[in-house]
């Protein structure tokens, strides 16, 4: 008899991943490295619980901090224990929070079909509504700096009610300040409702109070059995502070996976100190996965180096070991240094280096930098270099008016009587069908002839004249919202005619992007209403999928991925570490954050890794990074050195 797919996998298990994924009852911290298998081990954990349990009705609650790790955990319980993954909840814990609210949020005055904007353009029109509606014009010149304020608020879970209070304690402002502060928070909250929408931070700040509820709490920790926590170094306040909540005084069957030297989004909250409070709190035991599989010995080595650098870190933390097995290419291939005069040669260089691989090697390439001025360089110079498409930066939105058409539609039948993407409708349309439809006369009819919004557009656009292949897909939009044709149907045939069209670059990238997202949405969930499909198509990333390119990304970004050639650029004192790290001073906070941010690119490969810098950027002279130095790449006193590899 065949072993199953999951003993299969048990089997090619360290011992010390299999202490985790055999652990029975009671909290665990596992400290799992880069490459070091944390996904292998939060998988085959889920699995195991699953098949040992084939009669049992409890469910599994694991939290990622992405929706591609999510569906990437997802894909692999289901690989493993087929007909069981059902009862495994997999997702970000916005989805989740998402999830709560639209099946509880009632209780707080939430209607479930709500919005989700995450978009800074969207919320920042929300609150100058709300400010117009309540004749408050007068505060239109600070209005930039009102939403960041609230949304410091929220993500300290602090609602219009105790605004005020707490402006007044952390900044000691003048109490008209801090009034009007808070005034302007709780009119944005009610505009928000009146259009039955929520902003990205209010996911976690309802769900927090909805927990408030003992039965709430009682209801889930019934329901899920054993949680798991992904990545939870990057836990900020607020989504910890709900944890504890939904856990109580008694709920220990936590599971974290978390790594604190990997830890670069403490401007979203996240803290060094979180993994020790989890430890307490929790009780945990803690087991640390000590073999890097991912990453050749020279860089595991150098990566080691560099960050015994911080001193916030877990002190009984041991070094990362490389696999025994990982040692390709040869040493001296696997770390290599490039120096250049200045930036724009440090660009052309590197970029002239990657010109002359192969579509193969491209499409595992990534190159890497702290700042977003040196990728868009970079982007210019491969294109100049004749490398065709670069992914340079991920969007919240789509980019072609076609597409923002198209998801204005569905919103617009899910939630008839929002307005306010009724215009992005409208607009979207305007600009690639070159149509004259007008938003305020389309509001009259809809208002005296008392139809929605949709219904009216959709009449006026066919009474108008339009080219074949766009009245086509106006045809699909007013069947569609009349029930007459599949949600899914209707899409697939209006993205033909979109593709049919000669599309360009932007249409091109988002009609990849879509085909990605739908792909990953259909993995995740075999057939999703309409309702659900917007929920997740709001919480994902539209960066497009381009085979066959290189890739550029900040370092931030870059996290959870790895790629088999890396080239980190920038490497100079300034650039990274950024300037205002360095002025906090050796040992700062800043400055360790971006030691880990380092530690964290220069893990992302699998064969080789490529360090550069230049001596000016911008025409300033820069020294070389010190973490070149820390790493090893260059002499104790950093100076310079002839370009070439690294022994």
């Amino acid at each position: 008899m065949m072993d199953s797919p999951l003993d299969t996998t048990l089997q090619e298990l360290t011992d010390i991943q299999r202490q985790a994924v055999d652990w029975d009852d009671g909290a665990l911290l596992v400290l799992a490295g880069p490459g070091s298998g944390k996904t292998r081990v939060l998988t085959c954990r889920i699995a195991r619980l699953l098949d040992s349990s084939p009669d049992q009705r409890f469910r599994i609650l694991a939290l990622t901090f992405t929706n591609k790790a999510a569906d990437e955990m997802a894909a692999r319980v289901a690989a493993l224990v087929p007909g069981l993954e059902g009862r495994a909840s997999i997702g970000s814990i916005h989805a989740f929070c998402a999830q709560v609210l639209r099946q509880h949020g009632v209780h707080l005055g939430i209607k479930p079909d709500f919005a989700i904007y995450s978009r800074t353009e969207d919320r920042q029109s929300v609150l100058e509504d709300a400010l117009s509606r309540a004749h408050r014009q007068d505060w239109s010149q600070e209005n930039f700096r009102l939403l960041p304020l609230i949304d410091h608020l929220k993500t300290r879970l602090v609602g219009p009610d105790m605004a005020e209070r707490y402006i007044g304690a952390m900044n000691g402002s003048a109490a008209e300040d801090a009034g009007r502060v808070a005034r302007a928070y709780r009119l944005y909250e009610e505009e928000l409702r009146g259009i039955n929408a929520l902003d990205f931070n209010s996911l976690i700040l309802d769900a927090y109070r909805l927990f408030a509820y003992p039965a709430m709490v009682r209801q889930y920790q019934r329901a899920y059995r054993y949680w798991l926590l992904d990545e939870f170094e990057e836990t900020n306040g607020a989504q910890y502070a709900l944890l504890r909540r939904m856990a109580g005084q008694n709920f220990r069957e936590v599971f974290a996976v978390a790594d604190d030297d990997q830890m670069i989004f403490e401007w979203n909250g996240a803290n060094v100190r979180r993994i020790g409070e989890l430890v307490r709190d929790f009780s945990c035991d803690v087991v640390q996965l000590p073999t890097n599989f991912r990453c050749p010995p020279r860089i595991v080595e150098a990566a080691n180096r560099l960050v015994v650098y911080n001193s916030r870190r877990v002190a009984s933390k041991q070094p990362a070991k490389p696999a025994p097995s990982n040692s390709s290419p040869a040493g001296d291939e696997q770390i290599q240094y490039r120096e250049f005069d200045t930036d724009n040669d440090e660009i052309a260089g590197i970029a002239g280096e990657i010109a002359r691989l192969d579509g193969a090697s491209r499409d595992r390439t990534a190159v890497l930098a702290r700042t977003r001025f040196l990728l868009e360089a970079m982007y210019e110079a491969l294109a100049v270099n004749g490398v065709p498409e670069v992914i340079a930066m991920r969007h919240g939105d789509f980019v072609s008016p076609q597409m923002r058409w198209l998801v204005a539609c569905l919103k617009q039948i899910h939630r008839p009587l929002d307005l306010r993407n009724m215009a992005v409708l409208v607009e979207a349309f305007n600009s690639f069908a070159s149509s004259p439809l007008g938003w305020d006369e389309l509001v009259s009819r809809s208002e005296s002839e008392r139809l929605t919004c949709l219904k009216v557009w959709t009449d006026a656009a066919r009474e108008a004249e339009m080219p074949f292949l766009v009245a086509e897909v106006v045809d699909m939009i007013a069947d569609l919202s009349a029930g007459n044709r599949k949600f899914t149907d209707a899409i697939e045939q209006i993205l033909g005619y979109f593709k049919d069209n000669e599309p360009d670059d932007d249409l091109k990238y988002d009609l990849r992007a879509w085909q990605r997202i739908q792909s990953e949405i259909e993995d995740a969930q075999e057939s999703a209403s309409l309702d659900r499909f917007l929920q997740e198509l709001q919480l994902r990333t539209k960066e497009p999928a381009k085979p066959g390119t290189v890739s550029l990304t900040t370092i931030h970004g870059a996290k959870g991925q790895e790629f088999e050639r890396v080239y980190l650029i920038g490497l100079a004192e300034g650039i990274l570490p950024l300037w205002h790290s360095l002025k906090k001073g050796n040992g700062s906070a800043a400055l360790e954050e971006e030691r880990r941010g380092c530690f964290v690119a220069v893990t992302r490969t699998r064969k080789q890794l490529i360090l550069s810098r230049a001596r000016r950027y911008r025409g300033l002279p820069k020294a070389p990074s010190r973490f070149l130095v820390e790493m090893g790449c260059l002499g104790d006193h950093g100076s310079d050195t002839a370009a070439g590899r690294i022994g």
